[in-house]
């Protein structure tokens, strides 16, 4: 950690302040709409990059997969004839190593439609 030495008004000699401290930040992005969080995450991504942080990712997690199937008919008559649904969840992670002022900065993006935003914030 490196420190600036300020003068203070009105005294002599120097004292220490101390920089921003340097965080772990985790920005979890969950979507049913793979175009929109790519769009997303490449946005926050670029937005980190300007501001020159040590940037991880995306990293891809695997796709949760929800069905569910049920019968066509309501009562139980007729052929057996079955209707399937499924919900494909998609997750990227971004870890950023930066100050926390910055992370809101970076994240005050406009974020598209069905995309949801976690961040999680861990101290070194």
């Amino acid at each position: 950690m490196t420190s600036v030495y300020v003068a203070p008004k009105g005294k002599q000699g120097y004292e220490e302040a101390p920089e921003a401290k340097i965080h772990r930040i985790r920005i979890t992005l969950t979507s049913r709409n793979v175009k929109n969080l790519e769009k997303v995450s490449a946005e926050l991504i670029n937005r980190a990059k300007e501001k020159s942080l040590k940037v991880k990712g995306p990293v891809r997690l695997p796709t949760k997969v929800l069905r569910i199937t049920t019968r066509k008919t309501p009562n139980g008559e007729g052929s057996k004839t079955w209707d399937r649904y499924e919900m494909r969840i998609h997750k990227r992670l971004i870890d950023l190593h930066s100050p926390s002022e910055i992370v809101k900065q970076i994240t005050s993006i406009s974020i598209e439609p069905g995309v949801e935003v976690e961040v999680t914030i861990q101290s070194n």
